[in-house]
């Protein structure tokens, strides 16, 4: 088997992150091991615990990548005890003597995890922007393209394609508002979250300033020590499975409005996407299909990271902490695919007009029956669009703002 093939998991079997998930690799994960170490010692070193210039030396010291990291995070549970045994292989040994001084693992993979999903974020994020920027254009275009409304899957009034994309983007504005908002902290508290080690080397008021100092270090929010409450870690799940359940409400909606016999909406072609292995006929919607797959795995995972917060017993979890890692990891995949496809989604996304009325004038004047058993007359389709302009500048307002 060459190196190649025993890379465990590109994404054969998860179309939907492959591509998309540098940000959250193994080596990228690492790298955020190693940019927390340093960071820490940039904050013994602002706190006068440590002697200045170590930390740029830890920095400009280049540190080959780590063979055999993960067989070797068996022994002790957890990737950061051999991180350090290489780190301090190929550092003076005045530098080495500082590494990770006064800190415990849980600190520094808890504050890698959160550096990888601040920088994970922003990627989700950029392609959020894109979104939410072609949906209103889409609702703009398309705030007098009419169709039928469905309720409980069948007709029911008039409506707009404009307001249906207006729908779509209030959704993903919730989603990445919640996630912009959400404060990302470090982590450090010492072997058992008193930072008793740190008051050994200095003193109460100094120790009690490195928090502060090594969450700046990492553009990370300050907290208290959260080892065993787990609140930022299921919140950044809960913010992320709302980002992969607004873009699947958009793959669910034009899956299904694309379909053959409806085909109001179709996504947008590339050369070679789509096709099927038996019928060459076909052009399957494969952007909304790999969304949904996100859509569909995205909660369980979540209800796992809240799982392992009621687990998170004594000062160190048993097990509920370790489980959280792939966890967490699967989800910001998760999110990275599907904002990453769901961009390219909606910006080639297509309305067929016509089709659109012709499916509303199916259901002939019964779907006009709500205002007439309101004012005894039917009216027109017009007639139903009601505050629809409105809703969709609102949208737009709020998406432009």
């Amino acid at each position: 088997m060459s190196t190649a093939d025993r890379i465990f998991d590109t994404g054969l079997l998860s179309p939907v992150t492959a591509g998309a998930d540098g940000s959250v690799s193994d080596a990228a994960i690492r790298l955020a091991l190693v940019d927390v170490e340093v960071a820490y010692l940039r904050a013994l070193e602002a706190s006068g615990i440590a002697p200045a210039g170590l930390a740029d030396r830890m920095a400009q010291t280049p540190i080959p990548p780590a063979a055999g990291l993960a067989q070797r995070a068996v022994l002790g549970g957890n990737p950061v005890i051999p991180l350090l045994a290489d780190l301090r292989e190929h550092l003076p040994d005045d530098v080495a003597a500082w590494v990770h001084k006064g800190a415990t693992s849980q600190d520094i993979l808890d504050s890698a995890l959160m550096l990888t999903a601040h920088r994970a974020r922003a990627i989700v994020l950029e392609c959020l922007a894109e979104t939410i920027e072609q949906l209103a254009r889409l609702a703009d275009t398309h705030r007098g393209t009419t169709a039928a409304a469905r309720t409980l899957t069948q007709h029911s009034t008039p409506t707009t394609w404009g307001l249906r994309f207006a729908t779509w983007l209030g959704t993903v504005l919730d989603a990445r508002d919640d996630l912009a908002g959400l404060e990302l902290p470090a982590q450090l508290g010492g072997a058992s979250g008193t930072l008793a080690s740190l008051v050994a080397l200095s003193d109460g008021g100094t120790a009690a300033r490195m928090p502060a100092l090594f969450a700046a270090e990492l553009g990370l929010a300050q907290s208290p020590a959260w080892h065993t409450s787990r609140a930022p870690v299921t919140r950044l799940g809960d913010s992320l499975v709302a980002v992969t359940s607004a873009l699947g409400v958009i793959a669910s909606n034009v899956s299904t409005l694309g379909r053959a016999e409806i085909g109001e909406v179709a996504e947008p072609s590339a050369h070679g996407r789509g096709g099927s292995s038996a019928m060459p006929q076909k052009q399957n919607p494969v952007l909304s299909v790999l969304i949904r797959s996100a859509a569909l795995r995205a909660p369980a995972l979540a209800s796992t990271l809240h799982l392992c917060a009621a687990m998170a017993i004594d000062e160190r979890p048993d097990g509920a902490w370790h489980a959280e890692w792939p966890t967490l990891r699967e989800l910001l995949r998760l999110a990275l695919g599907a904002s990453t496809i769901a961009a390219e989604l909606v910006t080639g996304l297509t309305v067929d007009a016509d089709r659109a009325r012709h499916n509303l004038e199916l259901s002939g004047d019964d779907i006009l029956a709500e205002r007439a058993s309101l004012t005894g007359t039917t009216g027109t389709a017009a007639d139903y669009v009601g505050l629809s302009d409105a809703l969709i500048d609102a949208a737009l307002a709020r998406a432009r703002s």
